[in-house]
């Protein structure tokens, strides 16, 4: 049984604790104790700065290192902090886990908002400006190498062993046949290409183009081609984005954007970043301007080579019946709401009563179906 004694009262608390003000980095020795009238822990700091703190804005900090510890602040002033020992000054704080309230939402809500447009602002406005501009200064020579670059990485991140880089295709009948395509190609350009053309051994149904005029087919797009037509507009297709350096702009806008992200965001500087550019390369999809541009250079070319660009309509056509079976070389094309009219136009862009030469024999056709083999 406890007795109490008759006059007698409790011991006022005091305690001694390490002071942090918030502007300097030193730390302070202060003597607390708690002031009964106005619920307050009062103290005096050793170059005679007193502090004031009402038990009720006393919060325990959330980064406590440790349990031997206790981390106070005030919830209205983030900076300054009280470090001691004595857990008996807990019991006197009805607030000490309490969230503070976020006061002045409308600033930093505002802030915010602010720090996202400018964001997008960088990727969507600025990083595309600056990559047109810097694809002007760019020599061929440097082109050809980021090219070369380019389609390593691509092929490397494309291997699912992650052993070797996916094949290019080699045999010889196909290669032969591939030139001569390209030859009749190049015979109807305003001005000769010097084009870097491959096919690599992938059942993807895609083909596009690279800085420093390399063109890249896949074996699935081959595979699935019906005619050596489909596959020559797809590629004055690919020709049309080399000649209006469509690859070098989309490459520099996306490096670009991932290393805004990657200073955001973290390290994109390794392996990730080269997945990332090589995903974004493969499924390029230009500006519904430099699409149509492209397809209406194809047009021309294919007429002057003598092949009708109403290929590239059925080719469209069939890639669009198959949906989603062909991403992402099909969702290349319908990511453009225009894919109507840009069928109609391949149609019309065929004059009435144009006769086609045949640009591959029966033979050399097979051969570059099986160029892979």
């Amino acid at each position: 049984m406890t007795v109490l004694r008759v006059g007698h009262t409790p011991d006022r608390f005091s305690a001694t604790a390490t002071y942090f003000n918030g502007s300097r980095s030193s730390a302070a020795t202060v003597a607390l104790t708690i002031d009964e009238d106005t619920q307050s822990l009062v103290g005096l700091v050793q170059d005679g700065t007193e502090i004031h703190w009402p038990l009720t804005d006393i919060r325990q900090a959330p980064d406590q290192a440790g349990g031997d510890q206790m981390v106070l602040q005030l919830c209205d002033d983030p900076v300054q902090r009280l470090v001691l020992s004595d857990f008996e000054l807990a019991q006197r704080l009805p607030n000490r886990k309490k969230r503070p309230k976020i006061t002045k939402r409308g600033p930093l809500i505002g802030w915010a908002m602010a720090a996202v447009a400018s964001v997008g602002l960088i990727i969507f406005v600025l990083v595309p400006a600056m990559a047109n501009q810097l694809a002007r200064f760019i020599p061929p020579e440097g082109e050809r190498a980021l090219g070369e670059v380019t389609l390593q990485q691509i092929r490397t991140a494309l291997d699912q062993t992650g052993l070797n880089p996916v094949p290019v295709c080699s045999s010889p009948e196909g290669l032969a046949a591939l030139e001569k395509m390209e030859e009749r190609l190049q015979s109807a350009l305003p001005e000769t290409q010097s084009l870097h053309v491959s096919i690599l051994d992938h059942e993807m149904i895609n083909a596009f183009a690279l800085p420093g005029n390399y063109i890249v087919f896949f074996r699935g797009l081959i595979e699935k081609a019906e005619t050596p037509d489909e596959v020559a507009a797809v590629f004055a297709h690919e020709i049309g984005h080399v000649v209006s350096r469509d690859p070098t702009r989309h490459t520099l806008r996306s490096a670009g954007s991932l290393g805004v992200l990657g200073l955001l965001f973290g390290d994109f500087a390794g392996g990730a970043a080269v997945l990332l550019l090589a995903e974004r390369l493969i499924e390029a999809q230009y500006s519904q301007e430099a699409e149509a541009d492209a397809d209406v250079f194809a047009h021309s070319v294919l007429v002057d080579a003598k092949i009708a660009p109403e290929a590239l309509a059925t080719m469209f056509e069939r890639f669009r019946d198959m949906g989603g079976e062909a991403s992402p070389f099909v969702a290349h094309f319908l990511s453009h709401p225009s894919l109507g009219d840009r069928i109609q136009a391949a149609r019309d862009a065929t004059p009435p009563g144009f006769e086609a030469l045949p640009i591959l024999s029966a033979q050399e056709w097979r051969a570059l179906q099986n160029i892979c083999d």
